[in-house]
């Protein structure tokens, strides 16, 4: 198998259906043409740059006490911050190597994969576990018509060197998702609450200061006890235009919340300063300013 960077743009997409989860909401995912998986990265090159990948320690099954570890481990900073992930092109999708999980190359005819990574947590000191893997996705029309006037005419290298141009990925209105890809057996929708209660207040007090706790808890509330959660699920956080934060479990749409807050907070989990995954925004960072060079 051959390791690629995501590409730097992405031919427009065919439109069809049917979409590849069942959802009322304009977001839902839908399939892209085999042929559309390879892209010109410019006149007359066939190269194709992708994500890099760093290879990581498979982890070993988790024994059954750990689940009850789970609303703990989350929250816990302290690990090193994780390379790219190794990822292999298929027709539509990129697949994760290590964890099997597919992404599509397109979300929603617009939204492109920008960068995968992986949320791993080390558990009482003694093992590692995979508990999500995840592709950023962000609207090239959006970033285009919102950032180009501003960042356009600084070079690639200019542009990853730019601290207001990260701040501005998180300020700015562009339509963006996090899609999670649950690759932990046992993982409870008790224990994504629990962890979003922990990562998403934390980034609430930092951009907020202390007086969130309501909105913290709205969002927390959409994960209700009766959504099962097993391996292989697909959980949806996207911003869109609006800063409406509209969260879907598996295609279904569980609520959608109006906050510019909690949308910074919770990106900021993917591609904000202490990143779940370090390689993982930088890819973001790199693939979003070339959308701009197009």
């Amino acid at each position: 198998m051959v390791s690629f960077r995501f590409p730097f743009s992405f031919p427009q997409p065919p439109k069809h259906t049917p979409p590849t989860y069942s959802s009322s909401s304009s977001a839902t995912s839908r399939p892209f043409s085999a042929t559309t998986a390879a892209v010109a990265v410019a006149a007359g090159a066939a190269a194709v740059a992708g994500v890099a990948a760093a290879t990581h320690n498979s982890t070993n099954q988790a024994h059954p006490f750990l689940q009850n570890a789970l609303n703990l481990f989350f929250a816990n900073r302290s690990l090193p911050l994780l390379g790219s992930l190794s990822l292999n092109y298929t027709s539509s999708s990129v697949v994760d190597s290590k964890t099997g999980a597919s992404f599509p190359s397109v979300l929603d005819d617009s939204r492109r994969l920008l960068g995968i990574g992986l949320r791993r947590k080390r558990v009482f000191g003694l093992k590692n576990i995979d508990v999500y893997a995840f592709g950023i996705y962000a609207d090239d029309k959006d970033i285009k018509e919102l950032l180009s006037e501003k960042y356009g005419k600084l070079s690639v290298s200019e542009l990853q060197d730019n601290n207001e141009y990260s701040d501005d990925l998180l300020e700015t209105d562009i339509g963006m998702t996090v899609r999670l890809q649950i690759v932990y057996g046992r993982l409870s929708i008790s224990s994504v609450r629990s962890a979003f209660e922990e990562s998403v207040g934390s980034r609430l007090r930092k951009f907020g200061g202390s007086d969130n706790q309501e909105l913290l808890q709205t969002f927390t509330s959409q994960f209700k006890d009766e959504y099962k959660i097993p391996k292989g699920s697909v959980i949806d956080l996207s911003r869109e235009r609006g800063y409406v934060l509209r969260t879907t479990i598996d295609g279904k749409e569980v609520g959608s919340i109006e906050s510019k807050l909690l949308c910074k907070s919770l990106l900021d989990l993917y591609i904000g300063e202490e990143p779940f995954d370090e390689q993982a925004k930088e890819d973001v960072k790199l693939n979003l300013a070339s959308l701009l060079h197009k």
